[in-house]
């Protein structure tokens, strides 16, 4: 009997090292060896290149500072503190830890233990007649019990292992809403600075446009132009202005988004108005095969891939037998008095073990929903490589082409402005109508606002390609098993 047990015992560990599932592997992707598009050379040329990539920075993740921007910074350190959607993230991460440990538990028995004090008594009218107790019998039980489930096929450790996956596909999840938050809030506050010198050149321009009509009024009551030129003038005067309000709501409407992402109600919330240049940081790319170390978005993609393989493995473990070690010890007598003798002691030991025969075909069915779902997953992870590439090379290409159009518009901008000093000037002498005069001063405004709008989307571009390179993210900040398994 010693010798089975022993026998027993020793197929139990040696079967405990085996596993069914299939060896993970990270899908291969086609990576090209560099990205099509490069930076701009004049910002690679330029002074502030070199401060543009502070690696100290960006290893902390604060990629915002390479704006140099201190009301941008003071903002982006309130997303971390306040905003509701980052402590949600933070909150799934948690419940997934917490789900790691609970799949983690079922490698160690479960013990238990329990007392009964009761009095019985058993019915006389029973198919089978008891012994005369009327007065009944007593009952005390004291007793412990353990079970064990020796992992025969690796099942717990692919549970184990896909809820840690999971986790870690969580912490990754946390990272990427980390990034598109502080993304987001950029990209609405630099809106926002555009819009104020947006609406700077709009409240100049009805300065400029009052004056003008001030002017024709003059020369229409000297009888010099008619009444038509008068109505040409507040035209253009009021619609400029309606057109600055306009703008104003625009801003407001950016300064509550920002307000919601900092954690704060819109009301009461403000941010001042500021005129002035928009500098885009241009980011040195690197190779694309580092861009999926990068990416928050592409490791929790890939961890997910890494969870549906330990799925996989878990359905063929259901096609073995499931083994359970059992152990039980206690005491048992009918009154306190031999509730603790010797004789009323009991034990039992010995190993179950269960196997489904024929269940219609659903663990197959169960393997191939798994398959299935791994396949999907490995698409999906492929999908959103090839995304982040494109995201990236996007930018660049972005950055590299509005430089030039920024270049290009700018010189625009002082044509029109030199032709409508000119039409101003014949105006005023009496050689043209007004209605030119219109004519050039709607096309040096549009100008005027084309070129903001251009500094608008290179800075969108700046911090787009920041995001797209992962924010200075990294998948080695991924939490490791231990860590995840801890309670601290």
């Amino acid at each position: 009997m010693r010798t089975m047990s022993i026998a027993l015992v020793a197929l139990l560990v040696l079967c405990v090292g085996c596993k069914v599932g299939p060896t993970y592997r990270v899908p291969a992707v086609m990576a090209p060896p560099a990205f099509t598009e490069q930076p701009p050379q004049s910002s690679i040329g330029s002074k502030d290149w070199a401060a543009a990539a502070p690696e100290d920075a960006w290893a902390k993740g604060r990629w915002w500072e390479v704006f140099h921007d201190p009301e941008l910074n003071a903002l982006e350190q309130q997303v971390d503190v306040n905003n509701q959607t980052l402590k949600s993230s933070v909150a799934r991460f948690r419940q997934a830890r917490a789900f790691v440990r609970e799949n983690r538990s079922s490698r160690f028995p479960t013990i238990s233990a329990g007392v009964t004090i009761a009095r019985d008594r058993e019915s006389l009218n029973q198919g089978v007649a008891p012994p005369d107790n009327e007065a009944g019998y007593g009952n005390f039980d004291l007793g412990a019990s353990a079970s064990w489930e020796p992992d025969l096929w690796g099942r717990i450790r692919d549970l184990v292992a896909s809820s840690v996956q999971n986790a870690q596909a969580s912490a990754a999840d946390l990272e990427n809403a980390r990034l598109s938050l502080h993304a987001e809030l950029a990209l609405d506050l630099f809106d926002l600075r555009s819009l104020d010198n947006e609406r700077k050149i709009l409240e100049d321009s009805v300065v400029a446009y009052q004056k003008a009509l001030d002017l024709t009024q003059n020369r229409y009551n000297g009888g010099a132009v008619n009444r038509s030129e008068v109505e040409e003038a507040r035209t253009q005067l009021e619609a400029t202005s309606a057109q600055a309000v306009d703008v104003t709501d625009l801003r407001t409407q950016d300064q509550d988004a920002i307000a919601v992402l900092t954690g704060q109600p819109p009301e009461g919330f403000s941010i001042a108005y500021k005129t002035g240049s928009l500098a885009p940081v241009v980011t040195p790319a690197g190779v694309p095969s580092a861009l999926l170390e990068r990416r928050p978005d592409i490791a929790a993609a890939e961890r997910r891939v890494a969870s549906a393989n330990s799925q996989v493995g878990l359905a063929h473990a259901a096609f073995y037998p499931q083994v359970l070690l059992s152990a039980a010890v206690g005491l048992e007598g009918t009154s306190i008095t031999n509730w603790f003798n010797w004789p009323s002691r009991l034990w039992a030991v010995g190993p179950s073990a269960a196997q489904t025969l024929f269940d219609a075909g659903r663990r197959r069915a169960v393997l191939d929903q798994s398959t299935a779902s791994y396949d999907a997953l490995v698409a999906d992870y492929r999908e959103n490589v090839l995304t982040a590439f494109r995201q990236v090379e996007d930018n660049l290409a972005s950055l590299r082409i509005l430089e030039d159009e920024a270049a290009r518009q700018q010189r625009a901008v002082a044509s029109a402005r030199a032709s409508e000093e000119l039409s101003l000037n014949r105006y005023k002498g009496g050689l043209v109508t007004y209605l030119e005069v219109v004519t050039v001063q709607s096309i040096r405004l549009q100008n005027e606002r084309v070129a903001v709008d251009i500094d608008r989307r290179r800075m969108e571009a700046s911090v787009l390609l920041i995001r797209a390179l992962g924010g200075g993210w990294d998948a080695n900040s991924l939490p490791q098993p231990g860590a995840i398994t801890s309670t601290k």
